[in-house]
């Protein structure tokens, strides 16, 4: 799906400016917020599948995997209760697992136990991705890069004109034997409303 985050990348700005010691914010704590805010709506997403036994294990925690490039390859840091967590305190945890991961300090318990995961190339991310499934979870995320488009856009006249916006694309791959594909697009649907109101987001 298509996200306009022309709005979310403002107010992200507008609070990196007055964000004195605290962490710069990227696109990802926003993302990590937003999809926690979601998965009690849509628990199948936040779940593991044991293959051999045939037993899906939903969980109400969150513990948010954000996929990693590092010198030692891929790994995945694990932000324990996301669920609990503002941005800023999103953006410092982000900060120090990635920290520990490149420079081989994250301990074991840091690097498993993630129920969902969340997989960005940041910089070098694309316009669309297809997002490798980290089991025993049954879905994982995938952000892409934000680009500016033209974009047709109603007025508060109800008039449309062009505008110039920030859209990103966000990728998901499920596992369809316990995420049916209309749950994963509803969800694709209820991520887009709350990414593109910045302020019910950031309202808690």
């Amino acid at each position: 799906e298509e996200y306009d985050v022309t709005a979310l990348e403002q107010a992200r700005a507008e609070l990196n400016a007055a964000r004195g010691d605290r962490p710069k914010l990227t696109m990802l704590p926003f993302l990590v917020s937003a999809i926690c805010r979601l998965i009690p709506e849509f628990p199948m997403l936040n779940a593991h599948y044991d293959d051999e036994a045939g037993v899906v294990t939903r969980f109400g925690a969150v513990h948010l995997g954000v996929a990693a490039q590092t010198p030692a390859g891929l790994m995945v840091p694990v932000i324990r209760d996301a669920q609990d967590r503002n941005v800023w305190q999103l953006a410092a945890e982000i900060s120090r697992l990635a920290q520990a991961a490149r420079d081989g300090s994250a301990k074991s318990s840091e690097l498993s136990g993630s129920t969902l995961t969340l997989t960005s190339l940041g910089a070098l991310g694309g316009v669309a991705t297809t997002p490798v499934i980290n089991r025993p979870e049954v879905a994982i995320i995938g952000p892409n890069r934000i680009i500016e488009r033209p974009t047709f856009v109603t007025g508060p006249d109800g008039q449309e004109r062009v505008e110039k916006r920030k859209l990103m694309n966000i990728s998901m791959s499920c596992d369809h034997r316990v995420v049916d594909g209309f749950d994963a697009a509803s969800f694709a649907q209820a991520l887009k409303k709350v990414l593109e109101a910045p302020a019910v987001l950031l309202a808690g």
